[in-house]
């Protein structure tokens, strides 16, 4: 039993460094003095003062941390309604509709990226940053709607039919009852969705105009004149944003903050 179990510990090790140890380096390289990422000659921080001095990076951020905010607001106020509609279906409406909003979950990025773009395109609707929220919205709801309704599923329907009870109106049963319970993982799926949207690339990149260029859009494009260590402190950066909105989304749904 104690070899199992050290064996186990191994694999479980052995997967951590298979996925991390590369992000390790990059984040190391981030700081490394010469130009070219194979050979360490010191520590420095030119690279990130670099970044912040490069105009199209900064509006190339600015784009990503738009598109972010709206299609995360959107796809978290649609996704909650969306929820709460369900709940008031009857089970085999409930699992068809369900199904179907759920369906981009599991269908190819690329195939939806250019679904959206032929769609856009037959619409007449010129591709620009308007077109990448949509984009966004359309995929982050089925995420916000799986952590929300696994949320909803957990609590106690007697809570609601109390407050109505007891003369309060559906707005404030809603309100006072049902969102402060639903708080946690309506916060943790937002913040989960504003990380999906802020490193997509497939998607954007199918539905962005000119003028619309994403920050994982510019690092494409720096990417195919070299590696520099430029990108190298791009992508450190990405990366710590992106896992520390993912661990801030978990720490949330799992004890339970902002509930009061």
């Amino acid at each position: 039993m104690t070899g199992r179990r050290v064996w186990l510990q191994v694999m479980s090790l052995g997967n951590l460094l298979f996925l991390y140890l590369p992000v390790a380096v990059l984040v190391l390289f981030s700081f490394n003095a010469s130009r070219l990422s194979a050979t360490w000659q010191g520590f420095t921080l030119k690279w990130y003062t670099a970044l912040a001095e490069d105009r199209a990076l900064l509006a190339a951020t600015w784009n990503s941390l738009l598109v972010a905010g709206v299609s995360t607001v959107l796809a978290t106020g649609l996704g909650v309604a969306a929820v709460l509609g369900l709940e008031r279906l009857g089970s085999r409406s409930r699992r068809v509709i369900e199904g179907a909003m759920l369906l981009p979950l599991v269908v190819p990025e690329i195939m939806m990226g250019v679904a959206l773009m032929l769609f856009f395109v037959l619409i007449k609707l010129p591709l620009g940053l308007p077109t990448v929220i949509i984009a966004h919205t359309a995929f982050n709801l089925p995420l916000v709607m799986v952590i929300v309704r696994a949320r909803h599923r957990k609590l106690d329907p007697r809570l609601e039919e109390a407050a109505s009870d007891l003369g309060a109106t559906p707005w404030q049963v809603f309100r006072r009852v049902t969102f402060p319970l639903l708080r946690p993982a309506v916060v943790g799926a937002a913040l989960m969705a504003f990380t999906v949207s802020l490193d997509d690339f497939i998607v954007t990149f199918f539905t962005a105009g000119p003028g619309s260029t994403t920050l994982p859009l510019k690092v494409y494009s720096m990417i195919k004149s070299g590696v520099s260590p430029e990108i190298n402190a791009l992508s450190a950066l990405l990366v710590l944003v992106s896992m520390g909105l993912v661990g801030l989304s978990l720490a949330i749904q799992g004890r339970g903050i902002f509930i009061r």
